[in-house]
């Protein structure tokens, strides 16, 4: 019975153990890489679920983490692919001055999926773009496994 009601909770969104689950994952991956980071989990709503400063990661991630989760599930996107598609004459071009500025365009975020259905999105800063978006991946992939 638990696993149905585990099962119901996870298709309605992204519960706090999941978050967990995939903030772990992150942490495995920034670890394997040798990089500290701030990693941020939200639901549906791109309201904040959990997050986690690793031990070292820099300050001025935090907020960075979360609006990249943020902006992975308000345009259901991976930040990275909305920064190729927000440059100069391209069709998103200015769209990080929108939403307050949450927006951001550049790698480490990454839609969190059900059946293909987005329902809620994970966050990494704290590295170099390339490393902020493999542990998002990483991140990303537990959410579903």
């Amino acid at each position: 019975m638990a696993t149905k009601k585990s099962e119901t909770s996870k298709a309605l969104g992204v519960t706090l153990e999941a978050a967990r689950k995939v903030i772990r994952a992150g942490e495995e991956k920034a670890a394997a890489i040798g990089q500290p980071m701030n990693i941020a989990v939200v639901d549906a709503g791109a309201n904040l679920v959990a997050f986690e400063r690793m031990e070292g990661a820099w300050i001025g991630s935090i907020n960075i983490s979360i609006n990249k989760a943020f902006t992975s599930r308000a345009f259901d996107i991976e930040t990275k692919a909305l920064g190729e598609n927000s440059q100069s004459g391209d069709q998103f071009f200015g769209i990080h001055a929108s939403n307050h500025g949450r927006v951001m365009i550049f790698a480490g975020g990454v839609p969190l999926k059900v059946n293909g259905q987005v329902v809620g999105g994970v966050g990494v800063s704290g590295g170099s773009g390339k490393q902020d978006h493999a542990v998002a991946e990483a991140a990303a992939a537990a959410f579903n496994s």
